[in-house]
This record gives C-alpha cells, structure tokens and sequence, in this order.
C-alpha cells in the first residue's frame, strides 16, 4: 500500500466518524504548494465557508503559500468565515495527514480565532 492511499483510508475512517457525530467538519487539504480549508454542512454536506492560499485575501497576508505561516494565515481566514456563516463549533477532518507541521499550525490559528474543536 502506498502513501497515498493509506492517507486516503485513515480519512474515509475519520468522515465516517465525523458523519456519525452530525456536526459541522473543518477539512483540511495540503500539497507541497498550498494549503486548502473548508467547512462542511453536517446535513447537506454542502460547502459552507473556504479558504485556501491561492484565496486573493490570503495572497495579500502570506509571503510563501507552502509553509507553517500560510497555513495559520488559511486557518486565521476559516475562522473567521466560518463564524460570519454563524458556526461555532466543528469537527476537524485532518483527511489523514499527520497532526503535524502546516496541519498543526492551521487547527491552531482556527482554535486562537474563536472555532471550537
């Protein structure tokens, strides 16, 4: 089994944990290059508020997209749009990366700026 798809097992199991608990999801993508946030409606499943380096909002605030300041820049910015969408608490969907680095430090930022894991 590769990288890629074992990352993609340990996040089918986290969605299917998170679907059972029916609250919001905060997932989290990461390339080399950039860093993505989403909210999720726990009943549409629907896209509720995004952020991501490539967001021009982002561009403005970040010198370099692929690291640990970008990422709590992206996280700062989901924060925010999460709670203008009139959410407050969410379940963080790492979809399987590592607890670590650019993941760490976006769950952070969000936590400082007032969403509750």
């Amino acid at each position: 089994m590769d990288k890629k798809s074992s990352r993609i097992r340990r996040s089918r199991r986290t969605r299917a944990k998170i679907a059972s608990l029916g609250v919001h999801r905060l997932s989290v993508h990461r390339t080399p290059r950039h860093t993505y946030a989403q909210v999720f409606s726990s009943v549409t499943g629907n896209v509720v508020a995004s952020a991501s380096t490539l967001a021009a909002d982002a561009k403005a605030l970040i010198k370099s997209s692929g690291n640990t300041d970008a990422a709590a820049t992206v996280g700062k910015l989901i924060a925010e749009k999460a709670k203008a969408a009139g959410i407050e608490s969410v379940a963080f969907d790492r979809s399987g990366f590592k607890y670590h680095g650019r993941v760490k430090a976006l769950a952070e930022a969000a936590r400082e700026n007032g969403l509750k894991f």
